[in-house]
Parts: structure tokens; C-alpha cells; sequence
């Protein structure tokens, strides 16, 4: 999305990033470093838009909460900082589910997706909003959108209607790394466990999972069969960890089929062939182990 056509008072020399940037044909985009914006998503409520002052650009139109990116940080939380900016949405209501980047060489937006856990009333905090409101899924395409955000709408609502779910086959990657796993089988799921739950803060390359988008945060689930199993005694922020009952296999396919059914988008992690013609023909997506180890580091 372009910019203001003015800048949001006393913007200028605030930060770095807060300065335009031209293109070559001659149009101009507010934030040095690109911008960003979060489109948050209450199951109950909808979307936050944000009604856009007169003298912005566009002004009168509806959008999403968002700006320039500072010198130094990352799209994520630029577009975080400006969501609590100007509509007080709090960090701690979000679980950040993708992003969404146009990137037009000179200058980018990223569109940080996030479901609302924690319900929030926004406040109006700025000059650059005439109203903060939730609108539902189905009204948003009615009302006088910002082109940008018009325009990228169909794809976001896209992401919005499948959440995603990354089912980890722990003996399959566990024992795809000659580590010495077989003699503390408990152990490295513990380890593999603990990376998970790393990966599951920072997100990881949306197209490592073969979904739509910049970057994902998946829903990790980690199943585990045999002598792993007491490895599930241990909690992991951010990792759902299942002790198969009998077999892993099996396991995972419940699984995948619960999770379809629930309306989310399932990649799993295994290289078993059998396991993957039965996992696809659920519907699920199916990586290497390679792909989820390298992201590991």
C-alpha cells in the first residue's frame, strides 16, 4: 500500500524510517525501511480496520492499523509497535499466524496476520484513525477499502480460513540423524522437543511448508511412539506433544484428519513412504525431515 499522501503530524525526523521513498516512476512510499501492518483476527468479531483520517492517503477509506518500519527492526514488530500505536491492541492478546509481503523493489509492505486470543476493545490513540472497529469476514469487501489492502484482501482472508498445524513424526526425524539417538531414545525426543519449541516463537519460511505467504507460525505437534513416549512428561512452550498408544503411524493420521476437519491446513514432517501416501490421501501436506532439520540448524 502507499503511503500518506502527508505524513502523520510530527512524523517527520521522528525516526530514519520516517521519510519517502520514490520510485522511478515518480510515485512515493512512506517508511525509508518499507511498512508494515496487522490485520488481526477475532473468531467472534472479525477484523480490525481502521477508518483512515482526510488528509491521509486515501483518507476516508478503511484499512489496517500500521506504518513506516524504524531503523533496526523487523517488519513483525514495526507492524506490532504501529498496531499498539494507534489502536492500543496489545501484543500479549496475538498469536502470529503468517505474513503476506508486497514487495515493489524500492519500497515493501508486510501484512503480519495474527488471531486474537485475549479480546481487546481498541482505542483510537492517534491522529491517524476516525474510527477503530471490528468488522466481520463477510462485510469487509462492502465498505470503501484502501486499494492496497482491497486488492490483497482475497489472499489474506485465504490464510485467515486456514490456520495452520505442523505434525512432527518424531521417531522418523529422530532417527534421520545418526546422533548416537538410539541409545537415549527419550533424550533426543526431549531435544528435538526443545527445538520445536524455538521454532514455534521465531516461525519459519512459509514456503519450507509449501503454504501461501512470507513467513509462518504454525500450531506444532510433536507425536511420539516407543521408548520416546516419557518424553510427553516434559512441557514445551508452544509444542503439543501426543504418546502414541501402540502405533506412531496411525497416530498421525488420527491426527491429520482431526485437524483437517477442524478446518486447518496440515503439513507433516516424515520421509516413511507409506505414512506420506496415507497422510496425503487425508489431506495433508507432507516435508522431509531434511527441510525441518535445517531450519532446526
Amino acid at each position: 500500500m502507499s503511503a500518506a499522501e502527508f505524513p502523520p503530524p510530527g512524523a517527520i525526523g521522528r525516526d530514519p524510517g520516517d521519510a519517502w521513498v520514490e520510485s522511478p516512476d515518480g510515485r512515493r512510499y512512506w517508511g525509508r525501511f518499507g511498512a508494515a501492518g496487522l490485520l488481526a483476527h477475532d473468531a467472534q468479531r472479525g477484523v480490525l480496520l481502521q477508518h483512515r483520517v482526510g488528509w491521509s492517503h486515501f483518507g476516508g477509506t478503511w484499512g489496517i492499523p500500521g506504518g513506516a518500519i524504524q531503523q533496526g527492526e523487523t517488519a513483525v514488530d514495526g507492524a506490532l509497535r504501529e498496531a499498539a500505536e494507534e489502536s492500543g491492541a496489545p501484543r500479549a492478546s496475538l498469536s502470529l499466524l503468517r505474513t503476506s509481503v508486497l514487495d515493489l523493489g524500492v519500497w515493501s509492505y508486510t501484512t503480519v496476520l495474527a488471531a486474537v486470543r485475549e479480546p481487546f476493545e481498541p482505542v483510537i490513540a492517534d491522529a491517524e484513525s476516525l474510527e477503530l472497529r471490528w468488522v466481520p469476514l463477510d462485510e469487509i469487501e462492502a465498505m470503501p477499502l484502501h486499494p492496497g489492502f482491497g486488492g490483497s484482501w482475497p489472499a489474506l482472508r485465504a490464510m485467515l480460513a486456514e490456520p495452520l498445524t505442523l505434525l512432527v513424526d518424531g521417531a522418523n526425524v529422530v532417527g534421520s540423524r545418526p546422533d548416537g539417538w538410539w541409545r537415549d531414545r527419550a533424550g533426543a525426543a526431549e531435544r528435538l522437543a526443545a527445538a520445536l519449541g524455538g521454532l514455534a516463537g521465531d516461525g519459519l519460511p512459509a514456503a519450507s511448508l509449501g503454504v501461501e505467504g512470507a513467513h509462518a507460525w504454525p500450531e506444532i505437534e510433536l507425536v511420539l511412539e516407543g521408548a520416546a513416549r516419557p518424553a510427553v512428561e516434559r512441557e514445551v512452550p508452544g509444542v503439543v506433544q501426543h504418546a502414541a498408544p501402540a502405533d506412531g503411524d496411525g497416530a498421525l493420521v488420527e491426527l491429520a484428519r482431526e485437524r483437517i476437519a477442524e478446518g486447518r491446513r496440515v503439513v507433516t514432517v516424515t520421509a516413511d513412504r507409506g505414512l506420506r501416501e496415507r497422510l496425503v490421501a487425508a489431506g495433508a501436506g507432507v516435508v522431509g525431515p531434511s527441510t525441518l532439520l535445517d531450519l532446526l540448524g
